[in-house]
């Protein structure tokens, strides 16, 4: 660090680089870690990049729903690839220093997919509501001008509202303690190395996470309370479990998210639990995209039956030639 005399504040230095703990507490862990999040990164990038493959190459998969996927599993390996390079270089080379534009550019990207994460999946229970409860104007309603607008603008929202933030957080001076006790660069941990006033900065992430979380959270809930709803009332239960099965992955993918999404962010937020935020985040930032594919690809009929037809085909076999033989 290049510690530099703040005349505003005293006897304080203001600071030009942040150390980023990590898990420096498991010393005697670090190489295990480091192959366990190797493969964690490996397995999450091949998963979605294979499903969005999966979707532009298979003509039955052309629908509004794997559009949704298509762009969640694209989405879901960038969110990762903000967060386990940096992790995993700190790993390997023992440098966890990072500068202060660096992690504002770590926390400007990690900020923006999550946002986008929320939109898209309300968009993606959205579809599923009309699928299930509106059958017969499904067609009409989700067709694909409305799926590209709803998908620009769960990207656009999200890159645009945490511009705001970063703005506001460039106009800080950071004074210390240098050390961020996490793995990446997010948004409390950084405003507790602020030596300016925050007050502005927390009330816009409040009003952010009020109009970008929030309501995509209201209409994901209002959706699937509609949809279980219309479930219920099919009579044979072959009905049932065949209109369940169309999003019960989605579903769980939904769960998952806020669930790890009010661990890390709520529940980690009071002192008993602070020590947990890790833990939690890990769940959240780590374990969250590489659960995703593998969630839709057992699930989904639809996504296995292609990953089949994939296979079939890298092996050098298609479909007469199966016949035939």
């Amino acid at each position: 660090m290049k510690p530099a005399e703040n005349k505003q504040q005293g006897n304080e230095t203001l600071i030009t680089e942040f150390i980023l703990l990590e898990f420096g507490a498991f010393m005697q862990l670090q190489v295990f870690l480091f192959l366990l999040f190797l493969v964690v990164y490996i397995v999450t990038v091949v998963g979605n990049v294979l499903i969005v493959a999966l979707v532009v190459a298979n003509r039955h998969l052309h629908t509004p729903m794997y559009f949704f996927l298509g762009n969640l599993s694209c989405l879901e390996t960038c969110y990762s690839s903000t967060i386990l390079p940096r992790l995993l270089a700190g790993f390997l080379t023992g440098d966890r220093t990072i500068s202060i534009g660096g992690c504002l550019t770590q926390f400007y990207f990690f900020g923006s997919l999550a946002t986008s994460e929320c939109s898209l999946l309300s968009m993606m229970s959205y579809d599923r509501y009309l699928a299930i409860c509106k059958p017969l104007h499904y067609a009409a309603l989700m067709n694909s001008k409305f799926c590209i607008t709803l998908v620009a603008a769960s990207w656009l929202g999200g890159f645009l509202s945490i511009a705001i933030l970063i703005f506001l957080m460039s106009q800080f001076t950071f004074c210390g303690p240098a050390e961020i006790d996490h793995f990446f660069c997010d948004l409390t941990p950084i405003i507790k190395q602020s030596c300016s006033d925050t007050h502005v900065l927390e009330v816009t992430a409040f009003i952010h996470s009020s109009v970008f979380t929030l309501p995509p959270f209201l209409l994901t809930l209002a959706s699937y309370v509609c949809i279980i709803s219309t479930i219920l009332k099919i009579p044979s239960s072959t009905g049932r479990q065949k209109a369940f099965s169309t999003c019960s992955s989605h579903l769980i993918v939904v769960t998952i998210f806020y669930g790890t999404l009010v661990l890390v962010y709520v529940v980690s937020g009071s002192d008993a639990l602070r020590d947990l935020n890790k833990v939690f985040s890990v769940f959240y930032g780590v374990l969250t995209p590489l659960v995703n594919p593998l969630i839709y690809s057992l699930r989904n009929k639809e996504v296995k039956k292609a990953v089949r037809k994939a296979a079939l085909r890298f092996l050098g076999f298609d479909k007469n030639t199966a016949i035939s033989r």
